[in-house]
């Protein structure tokens, strides 16, 4: 199993649960988050136009637990759907799951996911 994590535009988060359900991948969590990357915020003109750096640009979370053959799946799906071609698009992160377990009834492994 794998946690496919990827911090996207919130604009876009419609668009990716949407395709991501769609392909049949209808749980994951949104988390609503704030920071930088490459991009290193945005500057605006402020009043009397001094220029006003905001560094920490919302950004949204989008995280999916998947079977190891469902990871590169899931990954094209985020890419086309959360893609605008501009800077700040986001970015994935992978990692590995040792284990899942549904509280409900104690199942462990892929048949909890």
């Amino acid at each position: 199993m794998n946690k496919v994590e990827a911090i996207i535009r919130p604009e876009r988060v419609g668009l990716v649960t949407e395709a991501l359900a769609e392909a049949g991948f209808v749980g994951l969590n949104v988390v609503h988050v704030t920071g930088r990357g490459v991009q290193k915020g945005v500057q605006h003109v402020g009043r009397g136009g001094m220029n006003v750096t905001v560094d920490m640009l919302p950004k949204t979370k989008v995280e999916v637990v998947v079977k190891d053959a469902d990871t590169q799946k899931v990954i094209d799906i985020i890419v086309e759907s959360a893609r605008t071609g501009d800077i700040g698009d986001g970015k994935i992160f992978v990692t590995p799951v040792a284990q899942a377990i549904r509280v409900r009834t104690g199942e462990s492994g892929d048949v909890a996911i």
